[in-house]
């Protein structure tokens, strides 16, 4: 008899495959009556045949009753589960267990499209979906879900408002300086996501990956990123203060560089700031404003690193930014990256704003591929119905009107005549 009751016959090696086949059948977490035995050999079948009162060899292959099974093991104290958990090792349930993982990645899944990051920038579900489309590596649920929130923050925390190297970036997101390099899984996630936001294709080679680092900040020239800004007036006495209050009373605009914004504390007490998408907009508004134009920001497309920079520290000032851009899949992928990067709110961009608009528009082109908008649930579904884009130069006028009456109400909270 062995030490765990089991006697010691019962664990001769020519049992094993019937120990083992019924392992596996009691570890299924279903209700087992019988249990297949396979290529048994002779030592086999005839241990099975003297174990069950067989008068026959059963042959290579057999099917044996647990419950007769049980019925003979009774003979020497015992039973089944005892006798294959002392032999083969403890039982497990795998329909249990299946389970579990069915929940934990239902669960990462949930998680996953409810993140913040997402739902902030709904062009991110395409990405989310490409990720659950590739499933669940072995390491399982808990590793995929760090490095996916990992990658969220990295992409919540672009463009990078100083111009970083991507080691740096690297460093401060994962505590590596490698943590980003392009073989990395972490790497791969996050410029996926930052196509994702752009609607264009993934990089394939190392150029492309430079050119998508590049755009959102990352290695990126402080003396080229810039933006424009028309009718700021700041305060100090700096250069970049007195430049910019020169061109604001000259009614000119002028293209400040992240090197720039980066040289010295820039105060604005402005209490509204409109930011346009479209530099046209804002020649526009030069043309029509002069030094009347209340301050106003262009970022021209995608913003860049300087574009942000400066919208932030308005932000961080006390200005209130209003944000107005395309009505079109890239404009309001756009516009949602801007808001949630610098917590604009919407300025006319909302769906009765386009339908209004799209009444007078009889030539347009198609809006591409649209996403959904945070700050308005139906104006992606408005625009598909339509079918037609409207880009801000189509309602210049309308913002000029806004600009108009904000720099009176400005002028009059100034107590100016």
């Amino acid at each position: 008899m062995s030490a765990d009751g089991v006697p010691g016959h019962l664990a001769d090696d020519a049992l094993l495959p019937l120990w083992r086949a019924v392992h596996d059948r009691l570890s299924s977490g279903r209700a087992v009556r019988s249990v297949t035995v396979q290529r048994l050999d002779d030592a086999a079948q005839e241990a099975l045949a003297d174990l069950l009162g067989w008068a026959t060899y059963p042959g290579p292959r057999a099917t044996v009753r647990l419950d007769r099974l049980d019925a003979a093991l009774a003979l020497s104290g015992t039973d089944a589960r005892t006798v294959v958990e002392t032999v083969v090792g403890p039982l497990t349930d795998r329909a249990a267990e299946q389970a579990r993982v069915a929940g934990e990645r239902e669960a990462l899944w949930t998680w996953l499209g409810s993140h913040p990051v997402v739902t902030a920038q709904p062009a991110l579900l395409g990405w989310v979906e490409q990720v659950r489309s590739e499933g669940v590596p072995s390491s399982g649920s808990r590793g995929l879900r760090e490095r996916l929130d990992t990658a969220l923050n990295v992409v919540a925390s672009l463009p990078l408002p100083d111009g970083r190297p991507l080691p740096d970036l690297a460093a401060e997101a994962t505590g590596d300086p490698h943590g980003l390099d392009q073989d990395r899984p972490l790497s791969r996630a996050v410029l996926r996501a930052l196509s994702a936001l752009r609607a264009e294709p993934a990089p394939e080679n190392a150029q492309e990956r430079r050119d998508l680092w590049g755009a959102f900040g990352v290695d990126c020239d402080a003396h080229s990123s810039n933006v424009l800004v028309l009718g700021l007036r700041p305060g100090g006495a700096g250069p970049l203060p007195s430049t910019l209050r020169t061109w604001a009373e000259a009614g000119r605009a002028v293209s400040v560089t992240l090197d720039q914004l980066d040289a010295e504390e820039l105060v604005c007490r402005s209490p509204v700031v409109h930011v346009v998408e479209n530099p046209s907009v804002l020649a526009l508004a030069q043309r029509r404003l002069g030094t009347g134009c209340p301050p106003l920001v262009c970022v021209s497309g995608w913003p860049g690193n300087a574009a942000v920079a400066l919208l932030q520290r308005l932000a961080a000032c006390g200005s209130e930014l209003r944000y107005h851009g395309d009505f079109d899949g890239e404009g309001l992928r756009i516009a949602a990256h801007v808001m949630v990067r610098t917590g604009a709110r919407p300025w006319r961009m909302g769906t009765e704003d386009y339908l209004e608009a799209a009444e007078r528009v009889h030539t347009a082109p198609p809006p591409g591929r649209l996403t959904p908008a945070p700050w308005d649930a139906g104006l992606d579904r408005a625009i598909a119905s339509h079918g037609v884009a409207v880009h801000e130069e189509r309602v210049a006028e309308r913002l000029l009107l806004d600009l108009r009456a904000e720099a009176e109400a400005q002028r009059t909270a100034r107590g100016a005549p």
